[in-house]
């Protein structure tokens, strides 16, 4: 069964909570154990100085999670973030950054996933995330 960027939009706008909603995270791509968001780049995300905060490129990084193991699952099955740990490597100023999540296992109640957040036109990523998921559907 092919997973499509369409089901894991419905996805999103189905089982996320209006601020998370709110971050105007789009689906670039979902194939596999990999989904792939965008978050546009706001003002209203960015914190003292003008970096994007931290909040936002977690709260991205945990939602992209979802849609990865919903990829690799062949659809959305009630999940929970047990863990999640994140390392900022460099600021995000005024660019939109892409959120690629990979799953590097899949279990049957659990899920374990890597995250790098990088700026779109940057050569490495500005931080990187690891989580785990337990599966409850």
């Amino acid at each position: 069964m092919v997973f499509t960027a369409a089901e894991a939009e419905k996805i999103l706008d189905d089982n996320f909570a209006p601020w998370v909603l709110d971050l105007g995270l789009t689906v670039e791509e979902v194939a596999g154990l990999r989904a792939v968001l965008r978050l546009p780049w706001s003002g209203r995300l960015a914190r003292e100085g003008g970096a994007l905060s931290g909040q936002a490129l977690m709260a991205a990084a945990d939602t992209a999670t979802v849609l990865a193991v919903s990829a690799a699952r062949g659809g959305f099955v009630p999940m929970t973030t047990v863990q999640q740990s994140t390392t900022f490597e460099r600021a995000v100023v005024g660019a939109d950054v892409l959120v690629d999540a990979r799953i590097t296992k899949l279990g049957r109640r659990m899920a374990f996933a890597e995250i790098a957040m990088t700026a779109e036109g940057a050569e490495g990523p500005a931080a990187r995330a690891s989580t785990v998921y337990a599966l409850l559907g």
